[in-house]
């Protein structure tokens, strides 16, 4: 099923729901994924108490879009402007106000597709032309599903980085380990962007972690041993996996 719904603040968000409990919501200042809790009704995603869910800050916790770039990269802001616009939903892909909606791959999933277009304000600060869109589909048996694609509609090239940027929801860091990880090589920024190559069967955080790992799997696992809950992230088309903690 999918609503819109306004909040407090009177921006719409999307609420994404499955027939066994699970929910998803989706904020349109940002496009960002706010909340998911699973079957049981636990949150999965970090959001920020200071979290003010309006502009012109952006909204601290859920799942970022980082786009037109993902560090820091010439006079733009950090992970770049698509993070503080409103988007609109996609009108080229219409959805279903109740029920589920089919993705075409012969699952039904509650979907949501959004675009974003620049501003003229947007263009004075990055003067290209683009559509970035968001699919955001909450399968069946919870999983939360995230397919981002940039496309030019500019007349000449541009570069650019774009990344989802993940704040989960664990218990105490210590008690966290990651797996997926081993043996790549990774730029700590907590030392200037040094490159190393990762040395443990698993990563835990005995201090503060900010690293750009190069090349990675498609599958990472990050198990919190407290809430004796794993998660699972997939990823397709993202060359690295940035992993940050302290």
């Amino acid at each position: 099923m999918v609503e819109i719904v306004r909040n407090a603040n009177e921006l719409e968000k999307v609420i994404l729901k499955e027939p066994h409990g699970s929910v998803a919501e989706v904020s349109l200042f940002g496009g960002q994924v706010i909340s998911c809790k699973n079957e049981r009704g636990e949150e999965l995603l970090f959001l920020s108490s200071k979290a003010t869910l309006k502009p012109p800050k952006q909204i601290w916790g859920g799942i970022t879009v980082c786009f037109p770039k993902f560090c820091n990269m010439g006079a733009l802001e950090r992970q770049g402007f698509a993070k503080t616009r409103l988007w609109s939903i996609d009108p080229e892909t219409p959805f279903l106000s109740s029920g589920s909606s089919s993705t075409g791959d012969g699952s039904n999933k509650a979907v949501i597709d959004l675009l974003l277009k620049p501003s003229e304000n947007d263009r004075r600060i990055w003067p290209h032309i683009f559509e970035l869109r968001l699919q955001v589909a909450l399968g069946p048996g919870g999983d939360l599903i995230l397919t981002l694609r940039a496309r030019n509609t500019d007349s000449k090239p541009f570069t650019f980085t774009i990344g989802l940027h993940t704040y989960l929801s664990v218990s105490d860091i210590s008690e966290v380990r990651v797996e997926g990880l081993e043996t790549m090589d990774y730029l700590d920024n907590v030392r200037h962007l040094e490159r190393f190559t990762e040395q443990g069967d698993a990563l835990t955080f005995e201090g503060e972690v900010d690293r750009i790992y190069l090349s990675t799997p498609t599958k990472v696992a990050i198990i919190d041993h407290d809430k004796k809950r794993t998660y699972v992230l997939k990823k397709e088309g993202f060359s690295d996996t940035a992993l940050c903690g302290k």
